[in-house]
């Protein structure tokens, strides 16, 4: 059983940075291609980014692509979300999700488990 912990999200200004974390245990990451979601209250759950289980290929979602990098060290079971030149647009709670696939899907109801999100909120 896969537990994922996210940390590190907070509250930046625009055109500032942030690098939420996504820790895991119970199991190895290296099993798994990992995702980053995004929700906002009333909308649907986003898929932002993903990265495959040996961590050598990443997928963004136009909204963040050039922004956020994503990045997967499997020696520590930890995914990071370097995410620049924020805007308000990205305010939301971000969560990581574990699946096992063999490409990037960014789909919430083929996730197999889920951490419990962090807050990140971009305002002036």
């Amino acid at each position: 059983q896969l537990q994922l912990v996210e940390s590190g999200g907070g509250l930046v200004q625009p055109g500032g940075s942030l690098r939420p974390s996504c820790a895991a245990s119970g199991s190895t990451l290296s099993n798994y291609w990992i995702v980053w979601f995004r929700q906002v209250p009333g909308k649907e759950r986003e898929g932002v980014s993903c990265v495959s289980a040996s961590g050598g290929s990443t997928n963004y979602a136009d909204s963040v692509k050039g922004r956020f990098t994503m990045t997967k060290d499997n020696a520590k079971n930890t995914v990071y979300l370097q995410m620049d030149s924020l805007k308000p647009e990205d305010t939301a709670i971000y969560y990581c999700a574990a699946y096992v696939g063999r490409s990037c899907q960014m789909r919430p109801p083929l996730m197999r488990y889920w951490g419990q999100g962090t807050q990140v909120t971009v305002s002036s």
